[in-house]
């Protein structure tokens, strides 16, 4: 157990004393004792730090234009036309194999509607609904409604009204701004132009404009609160607190909430977090560490270990989740918006076969896989490198983050029929590059990706219980 020691030797501690060092008013009766301020913020942080960390993302995405990584603003799509690189640091463990589109949406005034374009059936997409609570509440793509164009409507949690012929499905967000991400597969460097015809028809439009009628009421203008990496630290349950008025509280959420109303936050409030002691800080802040902790330890624990890979399911729906914020939190810090299983299986190790750290700066690594035991998919596969402390795509001289099926052609396979993928710092030689996943001079993250994973034998699913596995990685000799 942490003392009252080891906190105030935190950076953040140190912060947030320096800011409340002054008399408080007097609060509410129900105000928290000293030790159960601690306890509702463990829980406090847990369950709100998937929210609070999506709201980081919208907020650079959408709303702060000189934030280095805005895209567009709400209810307007932006299309990636690269995949991403170690430049983009906005989203951990991003995906570099599917060029991304993205489309933050206000659903405050009305819905909107989504087309999207008939695609060609040898070419994987999907569109991944996911909302402020990191919900993924619904799909659009190669998988979920098949290769046809079509128009799918997405409705805020209160909205009420008729579905207009022609809309294919409504999908209903639990939260009055959401995210739609759209995956396009890439089949080679020189297939962007494929790429970026397919995205020249996806469209996002108000519901009164795909009606071609007039706009309804306009929402109300918002002061959206900046945020970065370091204010979370100081003012993690201001941001919460923000968030949650925008997100009605479901069955599940009561408990939570009224407890966080406790110390001031969110709806039901009695007073201003920022207004508690500065005892009652000094625990909250104890509490946040606690909860981090907490996840930190669910996320290296998720799922099964298999041949080294942790296994898991941890992204869904709010059924999905059903109340589990610990397991919520463990999938945003994973990989915030990562897919469903039906969707993409995630293996992902930090380790070798024998349990030893991945450390690009001591040992290269090779990963054999056998004759026909290829990953199993209905669209592809992928291997990506990231950096282990920041879990972020790495520079490297070939700019090579990933290998993936559709390079397959051009790699180079053993005289068995085997494939093995050298996984270290520098080049393993002219005869072995084309298999080379250059790592960096460090410690060592990597994720699998299987998109759209087969459900018949051999297969991942169920998750880490399925009949295929991935192989160990193994110390090179």
């Amino acid at each position: 157990m942490l003392t009252k020691r080891d906190l105030l030797r935190s950076a953040a501690l140190a912060a947030m004393t320096a800011t409340t060092a002054k008399s408080f008013p007097a609060l509410a009766q129900d105000r928290p004792g000293f030790f159960k301020a601690k306890d509702i913020a463990e829980a406090g942080f847990i369950y709100g730090l998937p929210i609070v960390m999506n709201y980081g993302v919208m907020y650079e995405y959408a709303v702060d234009r000189n934030s280095g990584q805005f895209k567009a603003p709400f209810n307007q799509i932006k299309n990636e036309p690269n995949v991403y690189t170690y430049k983009d640091t906005a989203i951990v463990t991003p995906n570099s194999d599917t060029p991304y589109s993205f489309v933050w949406m206000d659903l405050r005034a009305e819905p909107i509607v989504l087309s999207v374009p008939a695609v060609d059936p040898k070419r994987y997409y999907s569109v991944m609904l996911c909302d402020g609570n990191t919900y993924n509440y619904g799909y659009i793509g190669s998988r979920a409604t098949g290769s046809e164009a079509g128009d799918y409507m997405v409705v805020g949690p209160d909205w009420k009204g008729a579905t207009p012929p022609g809309i294919k499905k409504v999908f209903r967000s639990s939260t009055q701004f959401s995210m739609a991400g759209y995956r396009t597969q890439l089949f080679s460097p020189d297939d962007l132009d494929g790429v970026k015809k397919v995205q020249a028809g996806y469209k996002a439009q108000t519901l009164s404009a795909y009606l071609k009628q007039p706009t309804t009421t306009a929402s109300a203008a918002i002061d959206f609160p900046k945020i970065d990496k370091e204010l979370v630290k100081t003012n993690f349950f201001e941001y919460l607190d923000f968030a949650l008025q925008f997100a009605p509280a479901e069955a599940n959420e009561k408990e939570i909430r009224a407890q966080l109303a406790r110390i001031g936050v969110g709806p039901g409030k009695t007073f201003n977090f920022k207004d508690l002691s500065l005892e009652d800080k000094l625990e909250v802040g104890l509490g946040m560490k606690e909860g981090q902790r907490k996840v930190d330890e669910a996320v290296a624990n998720a799922g099964k270990d298999v041949n080294g890979w942790r296994i898991s399911s941890l992204p869904g729906d709010s059924a999905h989740y059903n109340g589990d914020w610990l397991k919520r939190a463990a999938a945003a810090q994973a990989g915030i918006y990562g897919n469903d299983a039906a969707e993409a299986m995630y293996p992902l190790t930090h380790v070798d076969g024998n349990g030893q750290a991945l450390d690009g700066s001591k040992k290269n690594y090779t990963l054999t896989f056998p004759p026909g035991q290829l990953p199993p998919v209905n669209a592809f596969w992928s291997l990506t490198m990231y950096d282990g402390k920041t879990q972020l795509l790495i520079e490297n001289p070939i700019d090579r983050y990933l290998i993936n099926s559709p390079m397959l052609p051009s790699m180079k396979t053993n005289a068995d029929g085997s494939l093995t993928l050298y996984i270290q710092n520098k080049s393993p030689g002219a005869d072995k590059e084309a298999n080379w996943l250059p790592a960096p001079n460090g410690p060592i993250y990597l994720v699998m990706r299987l998109y759209w994973p087969k459900t018949e034998a051999p297969s991942i699913l169920p998750p880490g219980e399925g009949t295929w596995k991935p192989p160990a990685i193994m110390v090179a000799s």
